[in-house]
Parts: C-alpha cells; structure tokens; sequence
C-alpha cells in the first residue's frame, strides 16, 4: 500500500495533521479535551475574548498542552482592525507565539467578515511580525491581496460561521486554490466529516472545525470522524479524482464477456 501521509506546511513550520479544531461552545472542558484528542489536531484556535491569556490557570488555557498544541489565538469579536491589531499584541505581549487568527466581524447576526477592515489589519500585523491567519469571505481577489500582503494561510469561509450546512461557497473556494501560493484552509460552516472530505478532494489544505464537534453529543468521536474525513479527502486529491461524465461508460469491457461463450 503507497504511503499516504504528507505534511502540511504553515510559514515553515511543519504539521502531520490538516484539521485544526476550535475550543468554544463545549459543554465542559472535558469535552473539549477529548474532541481535541481524538482530532489529531496539532493547532487549537482560543478566541482572546474568551480567555484570560494573563492567567496560565484559565478554565480553558489550563487544559491545553502546549507541548502538544500550538495555540493560535483568534480575534473574534473584533469589530474593526485597529481592535484586531490590539488584540494581537495583547497575546504576544503575554507570552504568546506570534501567531494569529485575524477575524473582523462587525455584524454580530451573521458574523461574516469585513474585507476592507481584514486587509487592513493583516497588513498592520505582518508588518509587526506575526504570521497571520486571515478569516475571510471566500472572495478570491480578497485572497489575492491579503497574501500579496504577507498573510501565512488564506482561510475562506464554506458557509456562516456555526451554520453547519457545509462547503456552500465551492465555485469561489476553488479559484482560491487554484490561484493561492500560502496554504488554503477552509473555515466554518463545516457541519460534517463530508463536508470535511469534499474541501479536501478540491485541494484545500486543511480545514477548520469547531461547532460540529461541540454541539454533538459525543465530541471525542465526531472529532475522530473528521480526522478521518480529512485524511480521506486529502488521500484522494493526491491520488486524483476520476472526471465526470454524462453518459454512463461500463468497468468492464462489453466484448468478449466470459471469453465469448454464447
């Protein structure tokens, strides 16, 4: 059997796993805990506002195993750049990698993100230094400025946030790809291990879950499933998809059936 694994590779660093998993709307840190896991993430995504980056003994910090989780803050919440920007200098000033989520979400009904206050916000923070990771509305000529700019990853959006109705925004996703020289990760609105494959098959390069783990009554073994859903896809777009056609075209060859015999 070929080997299949591949690594994944985020502003030089390298990690085994193409899942990185969030940490809100758990119904306890165990459960947390355990989605974490059974993910096989090696990347947990901590919403700043959330948290008390001061305090190593924070209900949620103080669960996390740094020496197996590289935590990259996010800015949810922020309205504006000049308030992402902030929040990002908080988490390096306490002691955080300089690694960042950048997410600009001035509507709080659907949570979608501000292209002009993104942009200019990942601006701002490459040039500070950190490596960012931009949350964004899947709008390839947005994707296109931002890593002009810098950005370590572009992370498009398959539907709204915490919707769970998968890879809606497919057609644009796909431009992403085929033009992106950073890493493509798709970010929310996955609701299921499928909607984790199908990003994969078209050439994502990891994916994003949260809600799907935590809403679902048993999170160490829906993160399992989405381990598996991405290895699968991923698995299949190295192998490459068959084409699709509108007439069928049979397996097996129609002359000589069983050597001929009538």
């Amino acid at each position: 059997m070929p080997h299949l694994s591949d690594t994944l590779v985020i502003a030089g660093r390298t990690f085994r796993s193409r899942l990185l998993v969030g940490t809100g709307k758990f119904s306890s840190n165990a459960a947390m805990v355990e989605a974490m896991e059974h993910s096989g993430s090696e990347i947990v995504t901590v919403a700043l506002r959330r948290v008390d980056i001061d305090n190593p003994q924070d209900s949620i910090l103080s669960h996390i195993d740094r020496s197996k989780y590289l935590l990259l803050p996010n800015t949810s919440g922020a309205r504006d750049a000049d308030e992402a920007v902030r929040l990002a200098r908080l988490a390096r000033a306490a002691g955080c990698e300089p690694w960042i989520k950048l997410e600009v979400t001035p509507d709080p009904y659907y949570l979608l993100p501000d292209p002009i206050e993104t942009l200019k916000a990942a601006q701002i923070l490459v040039k500070d230094g950190f490596v960012v990771l931009p949350y964004i509305n899947a709008d390839p000529v947005l994707a296109k400025h931002l890593q002009e700019a810098g950005t370590a990853t572009v992370m498009p959006l398959g539907a709204p946030i915490g919707t769970n109705k998968g890879v809606r925004t497919r057609d644009q996703i796909a431009i992403i790809i085929e033009q992106a020289i950073v890493p493509v990760i798709v970010d929310a609105g996955l609701g299921a291990p499928s909607h984790a494959a199908e990003a994969m098959e078209m050439g994502a390069d990891a994916v994003l879950v949260n809600t799907a783990l935590a809403v679902t009554p048993n999170p160490g073994l829906m993160a399992a499933a989405f381990r598996m859903g991405v290895e699968a896809g991923r698995a299949a777009y190295r192998a490459g998809l068959g084409s699709q056609k509108e007439r069928a075209e049979a397996s097996s060859p129609l002359t000589g059936f069983l050597g001929g015999v009538k």
